[in-house]
């Protein structure tokens, strides 16, 4: 086993910060060797390209024109996966098998990043990238606080990016769109620009801690996997690393403080529940899983980590389930598929990440190439990926 280094105790996190990055004064502070996953070579630009092209095809997956999205009976979805004669039958190609808004919207995000803009410019080109997203809607069932969000952004204005607070923006928007923020930002000092980036524009449409910090478990999850960081410790570090940061991003801010911080600690309860049932509240494990764990039982798992039965629908339990089926299926594809695609929930919302999470992982390798060679908008996706790859290196 080898190790990064990963110092959290830096003058980056001491001064104001450039590329979109704030002060994280009172964030935690780590100086600790982090034990890198066994077996994985570094993350290179093909691993960026698996990340958005498989995020992609998880979506259009795990979506299949609505008609999987919205079957909430997983066992259901599997008998029809089985009829069509399993995933490696499937060639993930227009018409029955379109992207839905989650990627439409995650390549939003990551067009406005490889502009190289930075703070308030990118904040604004992010707002105009998801103005802009938002018209190419038809037959992808984007989300009604999205909708209702997006409409209210006015890029170009001073302030234009933000909206007001919402209690029921808890939703997985933002959770769904953020992965690519961790390509961007992939180091470990570049942490607070990381969540800078992911609580503002997470906010821009769900304006509620739940929301946006899903936001940022999805981004920040996209960093662990191209720094190697074994899945036991994402939760952690998710909760006693990033959160505390963007905290700080938001009493920095100035912009309705007061009913953010209300319903603060709503996200890490969730979390700490969920690592308890795992065993990894200590970042290290092993996994407690239950015995059977199968389809039909998975099912009532992720109802049970939800907000309102629909597991994955939040901000919190989308980047939940999909860490969850990452640490069950290992460098299995059709396990990760089945675990966070195939499912009576949310699951185009929970593959988008995972299967992103997966290729900065493992790659393309032992995926079929029927499952993304001719995926909607896929030279979009690969172009980000490389121009993100430049950008963080």
């Amino acid at each position: 086993m080898h190790h990064i280094v990963v110092n959290y105790q830096n003058k980056s996190l001491k001064k104001k910060l450039k590329e979109g990055r704030r002060s994280a004064d009172s964030g935690p502070h780590f100086n600790e060797l982090v034990p890198a996953m066994d077996g994985l070579e570094a993350a290179t630009v093909d691993h960026f390209k698996a990340g958005m092209v498989l995020s992609g095809a998880g979506d259009a997956l795990g979506y299949r024109g609505g008609t999987w999205e919205f079957n909430y009976v997983g066992p259901d979805i599997h008998q029809e996966l089985r009829e069509l004669g399993g995933l490696k039958k499937i060639t993930v190609q227009l018409p029955e098998w379109p992207v839905s808004d989650d990627t439409v919207l995650h390549l939003a995000t990551a067009e406005a990043l490889i502009t190289g803009k930075t703070e308030e410019k990118l904040l604004d080109e992010v707002a105009f990238c998801y103005v802009k997203g938002m018209k190419d809607m038809s037959g992808r069932a984007p989300g009604n606080t999205t909708i209702f969000n997006v409409n209210r952004l006015k890029p170009g204005e001073q302030g234009g990016y933000r909206v007001s607070y919402n209690n029921r923006g808890a939703g997985c928007g933002a959770a769904m769109r953020a992965m690519c923020i961790g390509l961007r930002y992939p180091n470990p000092d570049q942490l607070s620009s990381l969540v800078f980036v992911a609580v503002e524009t997470g906010r821009m449409t769900h304006h509620q801690p739940i929301g946006y910090l899903g936001s940022v478990a999805s981004a920040l999850f996209a960093s662990y996997a191209i720094q190697r960081r074994p899945l036991e410790s994402w939760g952690v570090g998710l909760l006693e690393e990033a959160c505390p940061i963007a905290k700080k991003v938001i009493t920095d801010s100035g912009f309705a403080v007061e009913e953010n911080l209300k319903d603060w600690d709503s996200f890490s309860k969730h979390w700490k529940r969920y690592l308890d049932l795992r065993g990894i509240s200590d970042g290290k494990g092993p996994v407690t899983w239950p015995d059977p764990y199968g389809v039909a039982e998975r099912d009532e798992a992720y109802k049970s980590f939800s907000l309102s039965g629909w597991g994955g629908s939040c901000g919190h339990d989308a980047p939940m389930i999909a860490l969850d089926a990452l640490l069950g299926a290992g460098s299995d594809w059709e396990e990760l598929m089945n675990r966070a695609a195939f499912h009576g929930g949310d699951n185009d919302s929970t593959a988008v990440i995972a299967c992103c999470c997966w290729g900065l992982l493992y790659g393309t390798k032992g995926v079929p190439k029927c499952n993304y060679s001719r995926l909607e908008y896929r030279d979009r996706l690969e172009r980000c990926a490389e121009q993100l790859y430049t950008l963080s290196h």
